[in-house]
């Protein structure tokens, strides 16, 4: 099916749920003749644009008012990232996707790309990969399931990573210590630089509130990352900082509607 006759379907399935206030997916599957696979994709994409919320079994409207000013920002933010790294991948790249809001906020993008392999520690980012169009190849660590980063850690997950080689892994961070690199609440830190070590290139996708933010856990040296890539309320010298480190610096251009 073209990527038209896909917008065109997800534009009438936003218009009859504003009018009739809930779909089914099996109804959605009969009427535009199409599969059931095929309608949960355009549900959960139409969920990460903002414009519906999934049920079991359908969708219903996003419910506005409950959302607040603090929590669009950073939304906003995560997209803006997400898009901007998601330039980074090229067609058929074997990449790494560690757990994370931030970095599951790539996958949205990656429609376009062919041929992918991805990696991944959590069934969360797994899921999403599962709903695009284009599905890649998922590959999962396995391990030791970490209710606090809600992923898979341990010396079995590092095992599986170390039998693949990977073109990039997308990580994110708790914090940014200009000084000595990436930050993270977390103690469970050895699977993330097994990921860097099995990487040939590191990126960081960090919103800009965090840099500067110290926490005693250090996860990742600014000798382990090849970029990082941030939102447009990062300041110039943070940048300034960050690339005598030898880092690349990639600042996506959040917008905001007035």
């Amino acid at each position: 099916m073209s990527k038209r006759n896909t917008q065109q379907r997800r534009h009438k399935i936003v218009q009859q749920l504003s009018e009739t206030g809930e779909v089914t997916v099996d109804a959605l599957a009969e009427q535009f003749a199409t599969s059931v696979v095929t309608i949960r994709k355009d549900l959960a994409e139409l969920e990460k644009s903002g414009l519906l919320l999934r049920r079991y079994g359908g969708a219903v409207p996003l419910p506005q008012e409950v959302i607040s000013d603090a929590e669009k920002t950073v939304s906003a933010a995560k997209q803006a990232i997400g898009e901007q790294a998601a330039q980074l991948i090229r067609d058929h790249n074997r990449i790494i996707i560690d757990s994370g809001r931030t970095t599951a906020s790539l996958i949205a993008h990656l429609n376009q790309k062919n041929g992918l392999v991805v990696m991944t520690n959590a069934l969360q980012v797994a899921n999403q990969l599962r709903e695009l169009e284009h599905e890649p190849t998922i590959l999962m660590t396995g391990g030791t399931w970490d209710p606090h980063s809600e992923s898979f850690q341990g010396q079995v997950a590092e095992q599986v990573l170390r039998s693949y080689d990977f073109d990039q892994l997308y990580i994110g961070a708790d914090g940014i210590d200009l000084a000595r690199g990436t930050t993270t609440f977390n103690e469970l830190i050895g699977l993330s630089r097994v990921m860097a070590e099995q990487a040939r290139e590191v990126i960081v996708m960090i919103e800009s509130d965090k840099i500067g933010r110290r926490i005693p856990n250090l996860e990742l040296t600014w000798q382990q990352i090849t970029t990082l890539v941030t939102d447009n309320g990062i300041q110039q010298e943070a940048i300034q900082q960050i690339e005598k480190m030898g880092v690349n610096v990639v600042v996506a251009q959040q917008t905001t509607d007035k």
